[in-house]
């Protein structure tokens, strides 16, 4: 089966090679637009007042974008509708204007919704800003024609928008009868940029048109399926003589919490005496490219409960994405190939500092904190991971450097985990992206680690105190141009291996993964089809197999912003326990989804059906696992989330097929948004497993059962200064079959960020 895999691989690369050598079509060659030169932003004396109108003096001299393009479903055509965006800029802001020509106003997409809630199923403009110059990374700030607020960070090496990262600026809008108009206010206080008198920038300026197609108009030609985006950036001129350095936010907060826990009787609560918690948040820039964070007694509460995910048949832990706001300066330095950090395996910090900046064409970070502990650590294994009561206090530690080196760049990154008392873990080890084409990406790491468990057996049985060693590393390469796709993916973990400040699940193997696939335009409702072929294999490094899998997929874009992905696996094997498992056909769907209206803005559909392993006994099974999420928008105000999970699994005995477990996840989330800083939101998410205990190796519950509910009102002056009022209630079905409450908790927080 490698040998087989390694030929599918050897004739991608060939074909990849053979279409980055043809020569473009006449089409393309005549469709592709000549470059815009250089944007001039303008100094001004009189600041323009944030409104939302454009009528201020101070906009006349300002500098000029006016060709957009539409990049999706088009490429690089005329756009469908007109927008002009002004840039200036003082002693101490960026200002942004935007005049957004619309022929019917009255479908303009802008409901209220909370921060970083603009999703592209509305009117929007995007403004990324590259201010370190690497064409690499950029800060995002998104406005609707509310004046409300989406931020956060795009980075070209994963492709990814984080919008966990928050800023200070403001937005204005207004919406007439020729369309919408927004203006921004960025201090340079929020931004990291290069100490030089004369700042070489660079910038690109998203439109997002939902109609009957979801139409993306940039201010550059970004190519279809492109390889990077803040690389097409154009360039920002006539910045000179920014704000050297000395910005300074203190943001302490205060919290009041009361809770309720079960009491010995298991029936009823128990009230404790409200509890107070005090802290405060540091943030200070010496220069304009380094921020030094610091934190003492942080509040890391989650206001917002995490996604539902069904793990009744999982091999593996689930990822959770990370939200707290102490760990996202630079954010994007610490993702890598191989996922070594994980912030949210601190759990409970007592103290924390940071500093993270950029000098040159290196950019770094260092992190330390202690953690109090009782959280979880992921021992990871060859076919499946574990969960293990964290031994006790700890001091993490993490350091990154990048260097970039034009398109590509070099990285090393140092974690260490030192728990109280014995035990340790150490990972250090290097990284790169070379960019050999404008077509092509080529990445890698390799990681050592260091490990001495702790003296915990209580805890995990394979914690006795033993030390070892071990690696990982990876390599990947992607070409991606507009008919063509190809990846090939190589993964090496050894045994031993272990990453106690990141989330690796899975240690133990090797790893061989190849896809191709082709792109075609479709008529009517599609626009757009991509096909292809993939195969994955995963063996230990002695080669005895543990997953081994080929298929075919498609992926649609279309009507109504359609996307998603189709695959059809045929003949995976996958290793439990001592066997192999086969599971000759299965149906597996990646976010399809598609925006019907106004109303119902999204319905999106995951999951698979088919043949499937039992992972928990060990054995072939058929099932599936359908998850459901809309997003409905009854009026301006009110937005309701709805999330529906619906897992089975049917295992053959004596010839006869019979149910092994149904779970369910049923959730709910409306929010009221008043204006862009008021909101309530209520949550209530019902879980349920219903299982056949005589089908399992081991002792089972019949039936288990939990409801969670809260509810938040929230007034947010900047992201930094709020008040919040939560109340949450936790409850579990008991053997009479009902739901016991478990745990209630009333709090109140204010905090404010008093800036310098």
């Amino acid at each position: 089966m490698r040998s087989r895999l390694g030929e599918f691989l050897a004739l991608a690369a060939l074909a990849a090679a053979a279409s980055t050598r043809a020569a473009p079509s006449p089409e393309t060659e005549a469709s592709a637009p000549t470059p815009d030169p250089p944007i001039v932003a303008a100094r001004v004396t009189g600041a323009p007042s944030i409104d939302g109108e454009l009528g201020d003096s101070a906009w006349r001299n300002a500098g000029r974008v006016e060709r957009f393009f539409e990049t999706s479903p088009g490429e690089t055509a005329p756009p469908p509708v007109a927008t002009t965006v002004l840039i200036a800029y003082d002693d101490r802001f960026l200002y942004v204007g935007i005049s957004c020509e619309d022929p019917r106003p009255d479908e303009i997409r802008a409901p209220f919704v909370d921060r970083d809630a603009i999703s592209d199923t509305d009117d929007s403009v995007s403004v990324f800003l590259d201010t370190r110059g690497d064409r690499r990374s950029a800060f995002e700030f998104r406005v609707d024609p509310r004046g409300q607020q989406t931020d956060g960070t795009y980075g070209d090496a994963t492709g990814n928008e984080d919008f966990a990262p928050d800023f200070f600026w403001e937005s204005a809008a207004a919406i007439d009868a020729r369309g919408w108009s927004a203006e921004m206010r960025i201090p340079f206080s929020t931004l990291r940029y290069d100490a030089a008198k004369t700042q070489r920038w660079s910038i690109l300026i998203r439109r997002n048109y939902p109609r009957r197609y979801r139409f993306t108009l940039d201010s550059v030609p970004v190519p279809l399926h492109p390889s990077c985006l803040i690389c097409h950036a154009a360039p920002l001129a006539g910045l000179e003589g920014l704000p050297r350095a000395g910005h300074l936010v203190v943001a302490p907060y205060a919290a009041l919490q009361e809770d309720q826990v079960p009491r010995d009787d298991g029936r009823s609560l128990l009230r404790r005496p409200a509890r107070g918690q005090a802290g405060v948040d540091i943030k200070w820039t010496p220069s304009p490219g380094t921020a030094i964070d610091a934190t003492v007694h942080p509040d890391f509460s989650q206001i917002e409960s995490d996604t539902g995910q069904i793990s009744i048949n999982r091999a593996f832990a689930l990822f959770q994405p990370e939200k707290r706001p102490f760990f996202l300066e630079g954010v994007d330095l610490l993702e890598t190939p191989i996922p070594a950090v994980y912030t949210r395996t601190i759990t409970s910090p007592r103290w924390g500092a940071r500093v993270t900046g950029k000098e040159d064409a290196t950019s770094f970070t260092l992190l330390v904190a202690q953690d109090r502990g009782g959280g979880s650590v992921v021992v990871p294994g060859p076919t499946a991971s574990a969960l293990a009561p964290q031994p006790g206090a700890s001091i993490a530690a993490i350091g990154r450097v990048r260097r970039d080196l034009g398109p590509s760049f070099a990285g090393l990154l140092m974690t260490d985990r030192e728990n109280s008392g014995r035990g340790h873990n150490r990972v250090l080890g290097a990284d790169f992206q070379w960019a050999p084409g404008a077509h092509d990406r080529v990445s890698g790491q390799f990681l050592a680690s260091d490990t001495r468990t702790p003296d915990r057996p209580d805890l995990f049985a394979g914690w006795d105190g033993r030390r070892f060693t071990s690696r990982a590393m990876t390599f990947r390469w992607v070409h991606d141009d507009r008919r063509w796709h190809f990846r090939a993916i190589h993964d090496d973990f050894g045994d031993s291996f272990r990453a106690d400040d990141g989330f690796v699940p899975q240690a133990g193997f090797r790893h061989e993964k190849g896809v191709a696939a082709y792109s075609f335009d479709a008529a009517g409702p599609l626009t757009r089809v991509q096909a292809g072929s993939f195969c994955d294999y995963f063996a230990r490094p002695s080669g005895e197999q543990i997953q081994f899998q080929c298929g075919l997929y498609a992926s649609p874009t279309g009507i109504r912003n359609l996307s998603g992905e189709i695959d059809l696996v045929i003949g995976e094997k996958d290793r439990v326990r001592d066997r192999i498992v086969r599971s000759p056909l299965t149906l597996q769907v990646y976010g399809l989804s598609i925006d019907p209206g106004r109303v119902l803005s999204r319905i999106s559909l995951s999951g698979f059906a088919g043949d499937s392993p039992d992972f928990v006994n060990g054995r072939a099974g058929h099932g599936a696992d359908i998850a459901l999420t809309a997003t409905l928008k009854p009026t301006e105000h009110l937005t309701l989330d709805v999330y529906s999970d619906h897992q089975w699994l049917d295992v053959e005995i004596a010839g006869r097929s019979s149910r092994l477990f149904t779970a369910e996840i049923e959730r709910l989330k409306a929010t009221c948004n008043f204006d862009a800083r008021t909101f309530v939101r209520v949550i209530a998410q019902y879980a349920s497993t219903r299982r056949a205990p005589r089908l399992y190796d081991s002792a089972v519950d019949r039936r288990s059962a939990s409801f969670s509910g809260s509810a938040l009102f929230g007034y947010r002056v900047n992201w930094q200064s709020v008040i919040f009022v939560g109340y949450g209630d936790e409850r579990e079905k008991t053997t009479a079959a009902e739901l016991a409450p478990v745990g209630r908790a009333l709090f109140l927080k204010i905090s404010y960020a008093w800036q310098r």
